[in-house]
């Protein structure tokens, strides 16, 4: 049996996207790829990514908030980025550490006028399907 690849999705504040991204990598490809997130900075776990998520079977409600810091000692495959600030800040791994980038637009950002709170969740839901669709096509598209 082959090793599983590590991979650290990485965002600005480690709150949703990549929250995102790492539960759907455990949830659908979890027997090939060990997932992580991280932030470059820490904002909490944001509560309509837990929502949304949940609307598809995929619980990443214990999940919180780490700090790029934290995998300092952790052997990493690939980094991916999954915002723009994430990967024009994204620090050098060492050793054969390779990295991945994909921007996924912010679900808050994209939310911050909505009139409701459904069409304020209709936002996440796009953006966690696109990273599904992004996630599903994992190892290949690296």
């Amino acid at each position: 049996m082959s090793k599983k690849l590590k991979i650290l999705f990485l965002c600005t504040g480690n709150s949703c996207r990549s929250q995102m991204a790492e539960g759907w990598t455990r949830h659908l490809k979890g027997n090939e790829i060990e997932a992580y997130s991280a932030g470059i900075e820490t904002h909490g776990l944001n509560p309509r990514a837990v929502i949304v998520m949940g609307e598809k079977g995929v619980d990443i409600s214990a999940h919180r908030s780490r700090h790029i810091k934290e995998f300092a000692g952790v052997r990493l495959d690939w980094v991916i980025t999954v915002c723009d600030h994430a990967n024009e800040h994204c620090p050098i791994f060492p050793g054969n550490v390779m990295r991945y980038h994909v921007s996924f637009p912010d679900p808050p950002r994209l939310a911050e006028n909505a009139k409701t709170e459904e069409e304020a969740l209709q936002h996440y839901r796009n953006v966690r399907d696109q990273i599904r669709t992004f996630v599903e096509q994992l190892p290949g598209v690296l």
